[in-house]
């Protein structure tokens, strides 16, 4: 199975292409997405969420392209999305927000519901299930988000940027949680962070101005970084050596 870009292109405005014939193809369990700031990173999660359409090429996940009318729900039921900013519905409950995510992906109510529970059971918010949301810290928020994407029996999961803004002991806590689901799913995360990657993710893609500067799995870039570079620097490293080129 593999989340496959074809071709993709996009643009905001008249501005320059973010992405530019872009072909990529996400097929491991656990694959990072590492690049620069406006590398394009977001707007690619962002096209593959389907909550935007490229501007030319297509998306597919197991040969469903939300661009065709006939595949787009099974698309969305497959494909669940954390983007950077998570915004609860005010006035809701935890639950009552991950239940309404499980509706808008076309979930009947009381199945949306049922399945809310066991979301939030997964990702430890059971005990906070009747807390308004707007009372929950940021890592807390963030894995409420998950639990978003877990509700309507998605097959992969899209993580922009998830643990931005996290203390250590929140993004400990994280870390976790996202090895957790790669026992039934498949994640790719976007992040600046290179911290435990070796230990994380099999796969490694960096972007760099909408287009791929790396593409393979994990040992294969470690091996970039310069000699002698210690052991746990090993992946900053690497990606410093193949940004420079750049430079």
């Amino acid at each position: 199975m593999s989340l496959q870009f074809t071709g993709c292109s996009f643009r905001y405005g008249r501005k320059v292409p973010v992405l530019n014939g872009l072909d990529l193809s996400l097929d491991r369990r656990a694959t990072v997405l590492l690049g620069p700031n406006g590398a394009g990173k977001s707007t690619l999660l962002g096209i593959a969420a389907s909550w935007i359409s490229p501007t030319a090429g297509a998306v597919t996940w197991k040969g469903m392209n939300p661009g065709q009318r006939h595949t787009r729900a099974a698309y969305r039921k497959a494909v669940g999305w954390l983007p950077q900013n998570v915004k609860p519905m005010p006035g809701l409950t935890v639950r009552e927000n991950v239940a309404y995510i499980g509706w808008l992906k076309g979930m009947s109510r009381s199945d949306a519901w049922d399945r809310s529970h066991q979301a939030l059971e997964r990702v430890k918010l059971g005990s906070l299930a009747g807390r308004k949301s707007h009372q929950l810290s940021g890592g807390q928020l963030r894995r409420m988000g998950i639990a978003g994407t877990l509700v309507h029996h998605s097959e992969i999961v899209l993580l922009d940027e998830p643990t931005a803004g996290l203390d250590p002991s929140q993004r400990h806590i994280f870390r976790e949680l996202v090895t957790s689901l790669l026992a039934d799913l498949h994640v790719v995360v976007s992040t600046h962070q290179t911290e435990d990657l070796d230990t994380m993710y099999d796969r490694v893609v960096i972007l760099d101005r909408g287009r791929t500067r790396f593409e393979g799995d994990t040992d294969t870039f470690l091996a970039l970084a310069a000699p002698g570079t210690p052991e746990g620097r090993r992946a900053e490293n690497a990606y410093t050596q193949l940004i420079a080129q750049e430079v």
